[in-house]
């Protein structure tokens, strides 16, 4: 059968996510099942929850559906990114940027992110007024792409300017594509366009700025990878290719990285639990890192907690809504024909929500990932917090390998309060996120646990 809405349904369906948010869909999932209309910046979409209907959707790509972005994300992205690729040519990009997050990659950039986190941490401290989590969060996640992805050394006052040009990026993806003067799609072009002058600029001074770099960064390593795929890509790839990689790693990390404080904040138990097991294995000592002790890869995976911890964030607050696809063939999916042409979005967020494998889905309970329990094993499509299928996240380890440090770094070198009388509200668009950025007050300890306040004028001056 079709499925259909009157015309007073839809209108409410157009009107009804501005007004009631993430509880809006909850509501048509409840009246019209895990499979209805909606809309989405103007236009008719079907919206899809549930993990045998997102394994058919995720798992027919290139048969029943094929990659959907909106215009104005697809044209900002670029017609070289990996994103808006399909079919063969996808494969083979995503080859050649598989060798970026491999486990070796994934080895020489920790050191680098490592310390990234421990200068923002220092600087928080520093701050006698609490700080905007969210805003220094993607501060953050912002400079490790730029100086640890991509290797490029810009001075603090470059840094601070390119950061709010990608902002503007970002804030301009999902924007009506009406291409006016003082609208937001033009705003995001000239973003994206002065973006790419200042990457081709800094690419074409890379060989003389990684004299004496004792890494390979992100961008090495692509160009690198696709050399051995029998390609070499061009100036305007690399620019498209420099801006997704940034963008993979700007706003999702920023999002979990704030939910991750927020539950340690929410859930001290967890807090102490993590600082337990950093001890048990001889990583925090009299409530610091040892020094002698460098952090690996591999020490890093073998802490079980806190893959728990950080798994447990990234289904609670799932950063991203969900993904699109555009229906090459009409299908049924739970009863209903999806016809051919039409736009459908896989939900991972009410996904997580409704799946009855996890027990209590309301509460924050790393232990439910533990080796005991394994809620997570029991089907594959009920936990996807980076997608699944062959357009699943490349990223996933990067990503997840940046909260565990974050995580280890707050358990042993910081104590941080909730700077406001309860906890924000938290909103879903465009990605999870407390409404005021959540208000914390962060300070230092030295190796006696006590509070110390770092040099915020010697910090702001440190470079990777």
């Amino acid at each position: 059968m079709f499925f259909r809405c009157d015309q007073q349904e839809e209108e409410e369906t157009r009107l009804g996510f501005g007004r009631k948010g993430s509880g809006f869909h909850a509501s048509r999932r409840q009246k019209y099942g895990n499979v209805f209309k909606t809309h989405l910046l103007g236009r008719p979409l079907i919206r899809v929850t549930g993990a045998e209907n997102v394994r058919k959707v995720l798992m027919g790509e290139h048969t029943l559906v094929t990659v959907d972005w909106p215009q104005s994300t697809s044209t900002l992205l670029g017609p070289n990114s990996l994103a808006n690729s399909i079919g063969d040519i996808h494969r083979r990009r995503r080859k050649v940027f598989a060798k970026v997050f491999s486990h070796e990659a994934l080895e020489s950039y920790l050191p680098k992110i490592q310390q990234v986190i421990q200068e923002s941490l220092r600087v928080w401290s520093s701050n006698p007024e609490p700080i905007n989590v969210y805003r220094e969060s993607q501060r953050l996640s912002f400079t490790m792409a730029v100086r640890v992805l991509l290797g490029f050394r810009v001075s603090e006052e470059e840094m601070r300017h390119q950061f709010s040009t990608f902002q503007d990026f970002v804030n301009n993806l999902f924007s009506l594509p009406i291409d006016l003067p003082f609208s937001g799609y033009r705003k995001g072009i000239r973003a994206r366009d002065t973006l790419q002058k200042s990457i081709e600029k800094a690419i074409r001074e890379k060989p003389l700025c990684s004299q004496g770099k004792d890494y390979s960064d992100a961008l090495d390593v692509l160009m690198e990878s696709a050399k051995e795929n029998g390609t070499e890509l061009s100036m305007q790839e690399l620019k498209e290719s420099t801006i997704e990689l940034i963008f993979a790693a700007f706003a999702t990390t920023a999002s979990a990285s704030t939910s991750l404080i927020m539950a340690l904040l929410r859930h001290p138990q967890v807090l102490e639990r993590l600082r337990e097991e950093l001890r048990g294995r001889g990583l925090l000592h009299n409530g610091c890192l040892c020094p002698e002790q460098e952090l690996r890869l591999d020490t890093i995976i073998s802490l079980k907690y806190l893959d728990c911890v950080i798994k447990e964030v990234l289904r609670l607050y799932t950063p991203v809504s969900g993904a699109y696809r555009t229906a090459m063939q009409t299908f049924e999916l739970d009863g209903v024909q999806i016809p051919k042409g039409w736009s459908v979005m896989y939900s991972i967020r009410d996904t997580h929500d409704t799946a009855a494998v996890f027990k209590d889905v309301e509460a924050f309970d790393p232990d439910r990932f533990s080796q005991e329990r394994s809620e997570d094993k029991e089907g594959r499509f009920h936990y996807l917090p980076f997608g699944g299928g062959v357009r699943s996240c490349l990223g996933k380890q990067l990503a997840t390998l940046f909260l565990r440090i974050l995580a280890i770094e707050l358990a042993s070198t910081s104590r941080f309060e909730l700077a406001t009388r309860q906890f924000p509200r938290v909103i879903t668009v465009p990605v999870v996120h407390p409404v005021d950025g959540l208000k914390v007050k962060f300070y230092g300890l030295d190796s006696n646990q006590n509070e110390i306040l770092a040099k915020s004028d010697e910090l702001l001056g440190a470079t990777v």
